[in-house]
């Protein structure tokens, strides 16, 4: 039942009943003020419309905005800069030849047609820029070439160090945009904290549907200048690929399909459901030193990365060669459902754990592309501690399986406080006869390792099968490590043991059983 205003108002405890009328009037007037000021902020904004020089007549003659193909970013800056805080820009269908920058303004729109209909392409230094808050991109396809050096420092070349889509401001969203770019310049999406364009924090940046494909540069990449808030925290991304990043050319040697931690720290990273294919080196990436904290990837698959010739000399965990489809050094990162398949040197490469989580992830045939080189160490999961960390456990990994790695299964060294669960290792092709090697032997210590054990205060539950190395599984320089499990296993000598001392490895939950065998 609806009650009428007067009455409701009247009727309410405490109201004095010699003066209603004064508070109505006083109340219903600021009601209707607030509707106006509600009706005036709801009303609809008009898009403003820009059509290509290309696009259909009946384009044109809808368009606010004509462009001829020529200078077409004149055009478009121009009906951002005539939005409202609120509005959008609506471009045609067709092509839009860009020789100089686009920056929307704070609050602005910028959508298209869809990456397979509207196309951006800049030239002479161009690039779309997101140097103001909230700004919102969606529905088109982006590409940058032949970008030359835009500093004043020629040393520094600063120009090169750029996206084709730089976003600089915090709150903004990408959606369905698709890009390429050759080997001048840094990335085709570029996330950059640059203290002389946007001092605070970066922040709150969503990726969905977007795809950065058959690029001589990075797909997607993160990094920082100056020294003060170079955290980026609170970044995301759904359904997002980088395809065959540093395939066709490379911007440096060390191109990567992601790389969310160049020089900046990273904090609250969310990927899910989204992959990585054919990159030079890893397919996800972070560097050694920034600080990763809060980072975690569901259903997330890394296939054929690596794509660089392996060095001539090579050393397990070299920082010249990544060649991986998840490479996680330092910090706190959690991986859930998430596929290596084919990568060159690693499935899954930790170093120097510190309360990361490997669940329900699985690996294969590591090792598969390129033809691997006599120098190359494949390994499905590798798991190295070159110095101290404090969380307890370390790596936890729990379901994840590795199935026909052309190399180990499964290497740990130098690793504390580790729990790995329901490990499952099927057929690994091994190296130097070995199928897995638990613990460090002499030669395999981490590059500038300062551990000296092979694996401490632990505990490892596994099943492996397969006969291909004459030794499945190799236990050394274990300390207070306790195994459970079961090898199926008709080779030679399916587990050895070597370089621990009475006490230090219980295997009294660890069963040896024929190949074939049930029970």
């Amino acid at each position: 039942m609806t009650i009428p205003l007067l009455k409701w108002l009247t009727d309410r405890p405490g109201m004095h009943p010699a003066s209603p009328c004064r508070s109505i009037v006083f109340l219903v007037g600021g009601l209707i003020g607030l509707l106006l000021v509600q009706g005036v902020a709801a009303a609809p904004v008009a898009p403003l419309i820009v059509s290509a020089g290309d696009s259909s007549p009946v384009a044109r003659t809808q368009a606010n905005y004509v462009c001829d193909g020529l200078d077409d970013q004149v055009e478009i800056q121009a009906a951002l800069a005539a939005l409202p805080d609120g509005g959008t820009v609506v471009l045609s269908d067709g092509t839009f030849n860009c020789s100089g920058s686009i920056a929307p303004a704070a609050g602005t729109t910028l959508l298209g047609q869809g990456p397979g209909a509207t196309f951006l392409e800049f030239s002479q230094n161009g690039r779309l820029n997101v140097s103001e808050e909230r700004v919102t991109l969606a529905g088109f396809h982006i590409a940058g070439a032949d970008y030359t050096n835009m500093s004043t420092n020629t040393t520094l070349d600063l120009g090169r160090w750029l996206g084709v889509l730089t976003i600089y401001a915090s709150h903004a969203k990408v959606h369905n945009v698709t890009g390429t770019a050759d080997a001048s310049t840094q990335a085709v999406f570029l996330l950059l904290h640059n203290p002389n364009v946007y001092a605070p924090i970066l922040e709150d940046v969503e990726f969905t549907n977007c795809r950065a494909v058959d690029t001589g540069t990075y797909g997607f990449l993160h990094n920082a200048w100056g020294s003060e808030n170079t955290t980026i925290r609170d970044v995301r991304y759904e359904n997002c690929a980088a395809l065959n990043c540093g395939r066709y050319g490379a911007f440096n040697p060390w191109v990567t399909g992601f790389d969310f931690a160049e020089l900046n720290d990273i904090e609250g990273l969310r990927v899910s459901n989204s992959s990585a294919v054919g990159s030079l080196e890893s397919g996800f990436h972070f560097e050694w030193d920034p600080g990763k904290r809060d980072c975690v990837f569901i259903n997330c698959s890394s296939r054929n990365n690596g794509q660089k010739p392996c060095p001539d000399t090579y050393l397990v965990g070299d920082p010249d060669y990544f060649g991986s489809g998840f490479y996680l050094p330092r910090g706190r990162i959690s991986l859930i459902n998430c596929r290596a398949e084919g990568n060159s040197a690693f499935g899954f490469f930790i170093i120097n754990p510190d309360g990361m989580l490997l669940y329900n992830c699985t690996e294969s045939e590591t090792g598969r592309v390129p033809a691997v080189e006599p120098s190359a160490r494949p390994i499905a999961y590798c798991i190295l501690q070159s110095m101290p960390v404090s969380t307890n456990p370390s790596v936890v990994m729990d379901h994840c399986s590795s199935l026909d790695a052309n190399g180990w299964g499964l290497f740990v060294c130098g690793a504390a406080n580790m729990l790995i669960r329901n490990f499952t290792m099927t057929d690994p092709a091994g190296i130097d006869g070995i199928g897995a090697v638990l613990g460090c032997p002499e030669g395999e210590l981490p590059v500038n390792s300062t551990i000296k054990v092979g694996i401490s205060n632990s505990v490892i539950d596994l099943a492996a099968s397969g006969d291909r190395p004459q030794t499945l599984v190799y236990i050394v320089n274990n300390r207070n490590v306790t195994y459970s499990g079961r090898i199926f296993s008709d080779a030679a000598q399916p587990v050895l043991i070597e370089g621990t001392m009475a006490g230090d490895v219980d295997l009294s939950g660890l069963e040896v059983l024929p190949a074939n065998s049930t029970t």
